[in-house]
């Protein structure tokens, strides 16, 4: 067993780190609140222009759009969005691994990874679907994150899908359920996928004005600004609910392991002080005979 000064020194030791868990806690769950009420008012913004999008496609068709081409999957650029920071559980490891069977399964493509947020690039940056030149700040997103600044990226990935140096954009990121459950989704955004056949959003009865092929061609890169920016919103709010459930169990996890130091600590002591009483005994016992 352990000495007395060894269990206390592990005590002091957990009971800082149980402060610092603690806090860091309470601090995710002050930004989740706000990272959740954005990703909240934005959801439904994104997900009607997404219908409005789906309705106009079907009525309208998109083949003529250059966001619409399948063209022969060569070129593949793959969206890792992850955290700047850790210390927030699976949170970077699930979309990482969901990053790395998408790349396996484009096997003889040429894939390349845009990472958004430090994690996944400090990860992607040691391998060979890395390219400094997609990703010139992989961090710089969410120390300001904004609908501008997304919108930067975004037309990145537009500018390149519409110029042919890539083929297929797949997007993969935490969805935001609760702040105890993040669900990875890989979403497709390039080329825009065409309406489901068992919907019947085609039936919807549009007036264009003006053109419809001038109102196609400008609805659909707002629509990928927006999918983008609600990733990213997804993602974020994931990250604080993910780190503030992380931290209330490594908090109680400290908590239950200062409990049983304490019980060690008293079982040491109290060892400690019945070998003293039994060897003041035993001297005594001997000066007596």
């Amino acid at each position: 067993m352990a000495n007395l000064k060894e269990i206390r020194t592990r005590i002091v030791s957990v009971n800082s780190t149980m402060q610092i868990t603690s806090a860091m806690k309470m601090v995710s769950a002050a930004k989740l609140k706000r990272a959740q009420d954005a990703i909240t008012r934005m959801r439904p913004y994104a997900e009607k222009l997404k219908d409005i999008l789906e309705n106009a496609s079907a009525s309208v068709g998109v083949e003529g759009s250059v966001f619409s081409q399948q063209r022969e999957v060569k070129n593949v650029w793959v969206v890792v969005v992850t955290s700047n920071r850790g210390l927030c559980g699976g949170f970077n490891n699930n979309v990482i691994k969901e990053a790395r069977r998408v790349i396996a399964a484009h096997k003889g493509a040429n894939v390349q990874v845009i990472g958004l947020g430090k994690k996944g690039a400090d990860f992607f940056r040691k391998t060979a679907q890395w390219s400094e030149g997609l990703n010139p700040a992989p961090n710089a997103i969410f120390d300001q994150l904004s609908f501008e600044h997304s919108s930067q990226i975004a037309q990145k990935l537009i500018d390149g899908f519409a110029e042919g140096k890539v083929d297929k954009v797949v997007v993969i990121y935490n969805r935001f359920k609760n702040a105890a459950v993040q669900m990875v989704t890989a979403e497709q955004l390039l080329p825009v996928l065409p309406p489901a056949a068992n919907t019947n959003t085609a039936s919807v009865d549009y007036i264009f004005e003006p053109a419809k092929e001038q109102i196609v061609s400008e609805l659909i890169p707002r629509s990928l600004k927006v999918q983008l920016y609600k990733a990213l919103l997804d993602s974020f709010a994931s990250e604080h609910g993910a780190r503030m459930t992380a931290m209330h169990k490594a908090t109680d996890n400290a908590g239950e392991l200062v409990k049983g130091l304490k019980l060690n600590y008293n079982k040491a002591r109290q060892a400690a002080i019945t070998g003293e009483i039994l060897e003041i005994v035993a001297g005594a016992e001997a000066l007596n005979g």
